[in-house]
C-alpha cells in the first residue's frame, strides 16, 4: 500500500519547503471553498492547473483521482437541478429543472476540482513525514502532529493484522453471508483488531519512553527556507489576494 505516489519528483514544488506548501494550500483552498461566483472559482482552477502542470506528475494517477471526485459531482448534477426549488426553472418533457440548481452543481464541481488539484500539487508532493515536520515548525499542536504521523505509520500495521485475522477465519471455513453468524464473526474480528492495536500502542509507547521520547519528534534534516521558498510564498499569497479581489 503506497499512500505517497506523488511525493517522488524533482520539480520546484517537490523541492519547496513544506511549510510554504501547507500555508499556500490552506490559504488558497479556503478562498476557493468560500467563493460564491464563477470568476473566482475558475481563476482558482486555472491556478491549480498551472501548479499541477509544473509538478509533472503521472497523468494516469491524476485521472484516477479525478474520476473518484467527479463521480460524486455527477450525482450533484442529477440531484440539485431536480430538488433546488428556486426560480428560474426550465421544463423538459414535463420534468422541471432548476437553473439555480445547475448553477450550484457547476460551481461545486469547479471548486472541488480546483481544491483537489491544489492539494495534490502542494501537499501530495511532500512525504507525510516532512508535512508532519512542517506542521511542527508552524507551531501546530504536537498532539495533532503525532496523531498524523502515527496514523500514517501504523495504518499499514493495522491492515496487515486485519489480513492475518481474516485469513485465519477463512482457513476455518468462514464464508461471508447475510447471516447472524457472519455479523458476529465480523464483530469479533473488529474487537480483536482493536485489542491488538491497543496492546501494540502500549508497547510502542513504552519503547519510545525508554529511548527518551519527550513528546516532540526530532528530525535529522532541519528545515531552512531559502530565497526560492520566500518567492514562492509571496507568489501564492499574491494569487490568494487576486482571488479575494475577484
Amino acid at each position: 500500500m503506497n499512500l505517497e505516489p506523488f511525493s517522488h519528483g524533482n520539480s520546484l514544488l517537490h523541492r519547496a519547503d513544506p511549510r510554504v506548501k501547507i500555508i499556500a494550500a490552506l490559504f488558497l483552498s479556503l478562498i476557493i471553498a468560500l467563493c460564491q461566483n464563477f470568476t473566482t472559482a475558475t481563476a482558482g482552477l486555472v491556478i491549480a492547473l498551472v501548479l499541477i502542470a509544473g509538478t509533472r506528475l503521472s497523468p494516469k494517477l491524476l485521472i484516477r483521482r479525478f474520476l473518484l471526485v467527479n463521480s460524486l459531482n455527477i450525482l450533484l448534477f442529477i440531484i440539485l437541478p431536480l430538488t433546488y426549488n428556486q426560480t428560474p426553472q426550465m421544463s423538459i418533457s414535463g420534468v422541471h429543472i432548476s437553473l439555480t440548481g445547475l448553477h450550484m452543481a457547476a460551481l461545486i464541481t469547479i471548486k472541488s476540482n480546483a481544491i483537489l488539484l491544489l492539494f495534490v500539487s502542494l501537499l501530495a508532493t511532500s512525504t507525510v513525514a516532512s508535512l508532519g515536520h512542517g506542521l511542527q515548525k508552524l507551531r501546530v499542536s504536537p498532539r495533532l502532529c503525532m496523531l498524523l504521523l502515527f496514523s500514517y505509520r501504523y495504518i499499514f500495521v493495522i491492515r496487515q493484522e486485519y489480513n492475518r485475522l481474516y485469513r485465519a477465519a477463512t482457513l476455518r471455513c468462514f464464508s461471508p453471508a447475510t447471516t447472524l453468524h457472519t455479523y458476529k464473526t465480523y464483530g469479533f474480528l473488529l474487537g480483536m483488531l482493536l485489542v491488538k492495536s491497543w496492546n501494540r500502542a502500549a508497547r510502542v509507547q513504552q519503547a519510545m519512553e525508554l529511548r527518551g521520547f519527550t513528546g516532540v519528534f526530532q528530525s535529522l534534516y532541519e528545515l531552512q527556507m531559502n530565497i526560492t521558498d520566500y518567492l514562492l510564498l509571496t507568489v501564492f499569497l499574491g494569487c490568494g489576494l487576486i482571488l479575494l479581489i475577484l
